[in-house]
């Protein structure tokens, strides 16, 4: 079998010097040990699937599978590949023909029957309790995503009490945006345009997301038409209207850089500014660009659970001492942390807001 590679591609593979950098960065290589396992041994693949030379067996698929799309390669890359891409486009190649594991059939299937990445039948709205305040017409809606809305709702909602304020709305009926699919080698074109043609019948000018996965999904693969913010980058330009100022907390925190978020967007010191305006910020080990990966991306957690946690534990070691909880803006990561053994010590960032706001009114 011989993959079909665009020439962008190609110079991409070619650019790859083997130098091996890459090894000592790659969260996946650090906890399983194997050459497949990381960005040189994927790209090698890779280019044996390009020449024909290598079949598509179940060692290819575990070897650009359990690469969680983290990009720590790329920044480190002295060469200037980013095999984030280029794995992403050998899994699409794959799937196109077919070739995929269980775990990507599984998901796929799940998410095009049900519109979500849990094949939840449930109201995505369910959290709402109050649906009199949702406009037809908005100039901005919150995104709010298939974690926070079946797994999270108390962070949905809270989210949402902040938002609101704003004149934000929400869809009458989001669907999944398509970053596990993406991620995972397949189309999700009618996510996309299911979501998008409640965007233009609402008039909005812009999107607001608390998921990391999601914001880089809305960036990238959505029209350019609509503005796309997260929620930390919302709350630090809207500090002083919220009311966060004067360290409203006694606590220290910490915060783990989501790698869609961070690495893949640049968003570092927004989330740090809203935090420090509540309580005492003190930094993990290894923060922003240098972040670890907490594992769970990529469709990672879905395929390969084990790993997938190994990595979550590793992070979990750059948490320094003496912090009440450690902070992010994901959901995935902070399901990936908490069944790590950090369990209820993360908390998203939307929540720590809450907590300060609640202690302001008493």
């Amino acid at each position: 079998m011989k993959m079909n590679l665009d020439r962008m591609d190609k110079r991409s593979i070619n650019r790859c010097v083997r130098c091996g950098s890459c090894r000592t960065f790659c969260p996946a290589f650090q906890e399983s040990g194997w050459e497949s396992a990381n960005t040189r041994g994927r790209i090698i693949v890779i280019k044996s699937l390009a020449e024909g030379s290598l079949e598509a067996d179940s060692r290819v698929l575990d070897s650009l599978n359990t690469c969680t799309t983290c990009g720590i390669c790329t920044d480190n890359c002295p060469a200037g590949v980013n095999p984030p891409e280029l794995v992403e486009c050998a899994r699409r190649e794959l799937v196109a023909r077919g070739i995929m594991t269980a775990s990507q059939k599984d998901l796929s299937r799940t998410i095009f029957q049900s519109g979500n990445t849990f094949g939840d039948r449930g109201d995505r709205l369910a959290w709402l309790r109050d649906r009199s305040r949702l406009s037809e017409k908005a100039d901005y809606v919150y995104f709010v995503g298939c974690m926070n809305s079946y797994r999270y709702p108390e962070t949905a909602a809270r989210s949402w009490e902040l938002l609101r304020r704003f004149g934000v709305s929400l869809l009458p009926s989001e669907q999944c945006c398509g970053s596990p699919l993406f991620r995972t080698g397949f189309d999700a074109g009618k996510l996309v345009d299911e979501n998008t043609r409640q965007m233009q019948q609402m008039g909005i000018k812009g999107i607001i997301t608390g998921c990391a996965g999601c914001y880089a999904t809305l960036k990238k693969r959505y029209s350019s038409r609509f503005s796309v913010l997260s929620i930390p980058e919302f709350l630090s330009e809207h500090i002083s209207e919220l009311g966060l100022e004067g360290k409203a907390l006694d606590i220290t925190v910490t915060y783990h850089d989501p790698c869609h978020l961070g690495r893949h967007n640049g968003i570092y010191e927004q989330p740090r500014r809203v935090i420090e305006a509540i309580c005492s910020l003190k930094e993990m080990k290894a923060n922003r660009d240098a972040a670890r990966c907490c594992g769970g991306g990529g469709g990672v957690r879905a395929g390969y659970r084990d790993l997938s946690l190994k990595m979550a534990r590793k992070r979990l070691l750059d948490v320094p001492e003496g912090v009440d909880f450690i902070v992010t803006s994901c959901p995935l990561c902070i399901r990936n942390l908490r069944d790590a053994g950090a369990c209820e010590k993360v908390i998203d960032l939307v929540d720590l807001v809450a907590m300060a706001l609640a202690q302001k009114t008493r």
